[in-house]
C-alpha cells in the first residue's frame, strides 16, 4: 500500500480546492523498508497517477535524490515516453539521459506563467523538475491550476474569452542562428530545429505547423492560429492552455517585441489591460514553494501552468519533458 511507503504532508504554501491539496506533497514513510524513490515509484505507479490526476502536481520532498543521474532514474521509473525538445523557446543543455537544464536565462529575469510548449502542436503531457542546488534566495517555480484561471477569466472577461475560443492565437518569434543565453527565449534556430540545414529546419517547422521567413541574421517564425483554450478530456474541464501572457509580457530581447509576439488568430492585437489582469489572476492563484535540495516536482502540463521567480545564485534546477 502507498501509505506504507509514502506519507502525504502539509506545507504552508499549499492551496486547497474542494478539499484537494495543491500541490500534493509526499515524503518518505520512516517505517518503510524501501527508501529509494525510483523503487517506490515503480511499486506505486497507479496510486501516484491517480494522485497526480486529482491534484495536478506532486512535490516529492525528503528523498535521497542527490544528483542528475538519481533524478534521471526517478523520471525513468514512471515509464513516460520522452519528448524531444523541438520547437521550444528556452535555451537548455542536456545533462544526462533524459535530463536537461531548466531555462538558462539570467537570474534577474522572471519567466512568466506558461504551459510548457503550448505554442506548438506537440507539447509534453508531464514535466519533472529537480532541485540540484538550492537558490541563494528566490528562484521558486510558482504553479497555478489552469482550469481555475479559465473560470476566473471567463467570469470577468466573457467577450474576450469567447473571441479567444473562436479565433485562437498566433505566436510570432524571431530566432537568431545560435543560442543567446542572455534571453529567456534565446534558443537559436539551429538548436530549436536540431539541425544546421535550413531546408531540414523548414521541414521540421512545417511538421509543427510553423511558417519560417528567413531574414538577414536569423528567421521569423509564425505559429498558428492555434487554440488558446483546450478541453481537458481526463478532467472534463476547459483549461487556459496558451502562452499568451508569457509571450505578451516576457518574449522580449534584442530581436523580439513582446506586444507583437502574440495576437488573436485573425491578426488583431490583444487588449493590454486584459492580459495584465490575467497576469494578476495567475499570480493570485499561484503557489510558490521554496526549493530544497533533492526536491522533485512532477507537473501535469495539461492541468498546471508554471513560471520562475528571479533569484540570487547559486541555483540549479534540472528538468525532463515527457510525452
Amino acid at each position: 500500500m502507498a501509505e506504507n511507503l509514502l506519507t502525504q504532508v502539509q506545507i504552508p504554501q499549499q492551496k486547497h480546492y474542494n478539499g484537494v491539496p495543491f500541490p500534493a506533497v509526499l515524503s518518505p514513510n520512516p517505517n518503510s523498508t524501501i527508501s529509494q524513490l525510483s523503487q517506490i515509484i515503480k511499486e506505486q505507479k497507479p496510486w501516484l497517477s491517480s494522485l497526480l490526476n486529482q491534484s495536478g502536481a506532486i512535490l516529492f520532498r525528503g528523498f535521497s535524490v542527490n544528483s542528475a543521474s538519481d533524478f534521471n532514474d526517478v523520471v525513468e521509473a514512471f515509464g513516460y515516453e520522452e519528448l524531444p525538445y523541438v520547437g521550444g523557446a528556452a535555451p537548455r543543455t542536456n545533462v544526462v539521459g533524459r535530463v536537461f537544464t531548466a531555462n538558462e536565462s539570467p537570474p534577474d529575469q522572471k519567466i512568466p506563467f506558461h504551459h510548457e510548449m503550448a505554442q506548438v502542436p506537440e507539447y509534453p503531457s508531464k514535466l519533472f523538475f529537480f532541485c540540484d542546488i538550492e537558490p541563494g534566495s528566490g528562484g521558486e517555480t510558482p504553479i497555478v491550476l489552469s482550469h481555475v484561471v479559465y473560470e476566473k477569466m471567463k467570469s470577468k472577461y466573457p467577450d474576450f474569452v469567447e473571441r479567444l475560443e473562436e479565433h485562437g492565437l498566433i505566436y510570432i518569434r524571431v530566432l537568431g542562428e545560435d543560442d543567446d543565453p542572455s534571453s529567456p527565449i534565446g534558443r537559436g534556430w539551429k538548436s530549436t530545429f536540431l539541425t544546421k540545414d535550413k531546408s531540414v529546419a523548414e521541414e521540421r517547422a512545417a511538421k509543427l505547423g510553423m511558417k519560417l521567413e528567413w531574414i538577414e541574421d536569423g528567421v521569423k517564425t509564425v505559429m498558428g492560429p492555434i487554440p488558446g483554450i483546450k478541453f481537458n478530456q481526463v478532467r472534463q474541464q476547459k483549461i487556459w492552455f496558451n502562452s499568451m501572457v508569457a509571450a505578451y509580457t516576457g518574449w522580449k530581447d534584442t530581436r523580439n517585441d513582446p506586444v507583437k509576439a502574440v495576437t488573436f488568430g485573425d491578426g488583431q492585437p490583444l487588449p493590454a489591460e486584459v492580459i495584465h489582469d490575467c497576469l494578476r489572476i495567475l499570480e493570485d492563484e499561484s503557489v510558490a514553494v521554496p526549493w530544497k535540495k533533492g526536491d522533485v516536482l512532477l507537473i501535469d502540463n495539461l492541468a498546471v501552468l508554471h513560471s520562475r521567480k528571479p533569484f540570487n545564485p547559486p541555483r540549479r534546477i534540472l528538468a525532463s519533458l515527457c510525452k
